[in-house]
């Protein structure tokens, strides 16, 4: 059983940056690709950005392609997201999720981190 737990989320001005990570363990954690999502009030969970087990191949949404970056530590088993550039649209719950078919779909994410709270202000 994969989990998965997220850190580094809070409040930044309009233009700044932050650097989430996802921590995960499970044997199957390090075959995964991994993917972020978000989840603004009121709108429905999203995809923002993957990376395969070897961090070799990424993909992203293209609200964030150019801002954001993510990136994988296979060492460590963490992968990270960095947002540059942050915007209040960027205001949501980031979750990281356990993605073994590549499918970047909620539905076919096999698990869930907690989430964590990114706020971007004017």
């Amino acid at each position: 059983q994969v989990q998965l737990v997220e850190s580094g989320g809070g409040l930044v001005q309009a233009g700044g940056s932050l650097r989430l990570s996802c921590a995960g363990s499970g044997g199957r954690f390090v075959w995964y690709t991994i993917d972020w999502f978000r989840q603004a009030p009121g709108k429905e969970r999203e995809f923002v950005a993957a990376i395969n087990w070897s961090g070799t191949t990424t993909d992203y949404a293209d609200s964030v392609k150019g801002r954001f970056t993510i990136s994988r530590d296979v060492a460590q088993k963490t992968v990270y997201l960095q947002m540059n550039s942050l915007k209040p649209d960027d205001t949501a719950i980031y979750y990281c999720a356990a993605d073994p078919g590549k499918k970047f779909t909620v539905a076919a994410i096999s698990a869930w981190g907690q989430g964590t709270q990114v706020t971007v202000s004017l």
